[in-house]
């Protein structure tokens, strides 16, 4: 099969990714084989390639999976050859440990990640144990799903965390793959929310955006808005969106971060101006299965469909620099040949 590989470290500038043949992989117990027809591009992708995160090397990235299934491993009796399934960010789990049996197998210590520390979907094919593979809706072709399985599903376990309620002012710093499905999320279950949304600066391509999407307002981050935050997400690879966040947030408030890694720093924060009011700061790590399953399902009612922009898989060190440079908005998805 062909596959887009990682090797080594490096700046994205640098086209780091080499296209190349690889076997497919062998089908152990309870894997199902997927010919991969999608694969979405997310940032944790330029944390892995510039080492943020650390992938396991070399590897194959990519979370945002969408396939037929074509061959089936010992035991698979969930599955069935042809299946439409897709396959996110977590790809395993022990399934004994205390976070595994309380529902918060996100937490696991041997969490396995999807296109990080195992081979992921910048490629013809993928195996994956079948209960980590998702059945997905009709509702969406495999361009409009893929984006649904993290930059979707994170954003909707990152919503859920901020506790908000039908009639808060909430704020979306960035707005990208996952802030716009977010949007959508908002707009849906919350009918008289107020949603801010701030971009890097005025006239860029996520301001615009927003503003197109009608947002209640839209403004620079470092702007205050026409009014305190009840809730914000921060979905954004800088650092000061999380100080600017906290000072606009109201009394009470809650601020939830949606980003594996920053690229920069977070500036200083200080009790007084930040924290001060019972104010709180909650982190996002990774996603369960429930939490895919549950949004793929109201994703499919509202529903959500997601802006995106096509690149072939040989394209994808192209695909990752504009999304760097912030060079499209919404999301980009590899269609795999």
């Amino acid at each position: 099969m062909k596959a887009m590989i990682l090797k080594q470290i490096s700046r994205v500038e640098d086209m780091p990714l080499k296209l190349e043949d690889v076997p497919k992989p062998d089908l152990k117990l309870n894997e199902i084989l997927v010919k991969i027809r999608a694969c979405g591009i997310c940032r944790t992708e330029l944390d892995e390639v510039e080492g943020r995160r650390i992938p396991k090397l070399p590897v194959i990235l990519g979370h945002e999976i969408i396939g037929n299934i074509e061959s089936l491993g010992p035991s698979v009796n969930k599955s069935k050859l042809g299946d439409r399934v897709g396959v996110a960010w977590i790809y395993s789990t022990c399934r004994k440990c205390k976070f595994c049996l309380s529902g918060q197998e996100n937490l696991c210590e041997n969490f396995q990640a999807t296109g990080c520390d195992a081979n992921g979907g910048y490629a013809q094919y993928i195996k994956v144990q079948e209960d980590f593979a998702y059945k997905i809706p009709d509702k969406f072709n495999d361009t409009e799903a893929a984006p649904l399985l993290c930059a979707g599903a994170i954003g909707y376990r990152a919503l859920r965390l901020t506790g908000l309620k039908d009639g808060e002012t909430i704020g979306l710093f960035g707005f990208g793959a996952s802030a716009h499905q977010v949007y959508q999320l908002i707009r849906y279950l919350y009918s008289n929310t107020k949603v801010f949304i701030f971009t890097k600066r005025k006239g860029d391509l996520p301001y615009i955006f927003a503003k197109e999407i009608g947002a209640d307002w839209v403004g620079e981050t470092g702007e205050n808005p026409p009014e305190k935050l009840d809730k914000a997400i921060d979905t954004t690879p800088s650092g000061t969106p999380t100080v600017e966040a906290l000072k606009i947030l109201d009394k009470g408030g809650r601020l939830v971060v949606n980003v594996i890694r920053k690229e920069e720093p977070i500036p200083q924060l200080t009790y007084e101006h930040h924290l001060w009011y019972e104010k709180e700061i909650k982190s996002v790590a990774n996603i369960t299965r429930k939490d895919v399953i549950d949004f793929l399902d109201l994703a499919a009612k509202i529903p959500i469909i997601p802006k995106t922009k096509e690149f072939k898989l040989e394209e994808a060190n192209k695909a990752l620099l504009m999304l760097k440079r912030g060079e499209y908005h919404g999301a980009g998805v590899l269609k795999i040949e």
